[in-house]
């Protein structure tokens, strides 16, 4: 069984401040560092780390992205589905608070660049059974669903960043959804709280098993018969910019690797925990083993 994450692949400029700035406002910061990042980067490499087989399929710029594919080949994800193409890669701009918040502005970059011919030969590679995973920060992901769907492959969406463009994907087809509450509901179009909110995504989408995320009161897990909640972990948080990439890594790697939900989300959320002690985005990302043993 292979998982095929078609994500973002980023840039991550990193500024330290102490306070997200203010309209009209000039900041200085105390720090900057250059990170490798994208909710698609870190997604492949929270799969692989928790021991998952993991294909990369994306794109980069020519002379900048060079050292995003180095990274996941690192963590041990299958990059030969990356495309190198004319103009620049995604990157985005983050501010860390010193509360560890953080705000973040994306330039999609080569990202916004996928074709449909690009899904049609990425695609060619996997069949009924294997899991495709998706946020929102790439092109033609309505496309890739319906490639996918046509497949019988296992669709996981992570509706993030949330947009006009979520409400026009063929979310029928998605198996599970990975969400917090405002993008849960924004795609009911009624807001909501916890247990309510969920079954209320339920409704509308019946078929799919649904996590939803709740800060730091943890998650919630619903598949139309039992109803899973669980804690965070309390660390000393560093930074949070990963917790939930690594958080949806590990548990659809744990899922694929044969734990049932339940175990899945507690493996997920100690990952998730770690990921927050420390700082940077893909960097955070704790192995396997450290999980085992936190």
């Amino acid at each position: 069984m292979k998982i095929l994450n078609y994500g973002s692949l980023n840039i991550d400029y990193t500024y330290s401040v102490d306070h997200f700035v203010r309209g009209g406002e000039t900041l200085s910061s105390d720090s900057m560092n250059v990170f490798s990042g994208g909710k698609g980067l870190n997604q492949s490499i929270a799969l692989s780390k928790s021991g998952a087989e993991v294909w990369h399929a994306g794109a980069v710029g020519t002379g900048d992205g060079d050292f995003l594919i180095r990274q996941l080949q690192s963590a041990g994800v299958n990059t030969e589905l990356i495309a190198v193409l004319e103009g620049k890669t995604g990157h985005a701009i983050i501010q860390k608070a010193k509360d560890g918040g953080n705000c973040i502005l994306l330039y999609g970059g080569a990202n916004q660049e996928i074709t449909k011919s690009m899904v049609d030969e990425v695609m060619e590679h996997f069949e009924a059974g294997d899991y495709l995973v998706l946020q929102n920060e790439i092109s033609e992901i309505g496309y890739i669903m319906e490639k996918a769907h046509e497949k019988q492959m296992k669709i996981v969406l992570n509706p993030s960043p949330m947009d006009h463009r979520i409400g026009e994907y063929p979310l029928e087809y998605v198996d599970y959804f990975l969400l917090n509450e405002i993008e849960a509901g924004d795609i009911c179009n009624e807001q909501g709280e916890g247990e309510a909110l969920l079954r209320k995504l339920s409704a509308k989408f019946p078929g799919a098993r649904i996590v939803l995320t709740l800060g730091g009161d943890g998650s919630l897990y619903w598949d139309g018969e039992r109803l899973l909640k669980q804690g965070i972990y309390k660390v000393e948080v560093a930074d949070t910019t990963a917790a939930g990439d690594t958080f949806t890594g590990f548990f659809i790697g744990g899922l694929v690797q044969g734990m049932d939900a339940s175990a899945a989300l507690e493996w997920a959320a100690k990952a998730a925990a770690i990921a927050v002690s420390r700082q940077g985005a893909a960097p955070s990302i704790p192995s396997r083993d450290e999980v085992d043993g936190f």
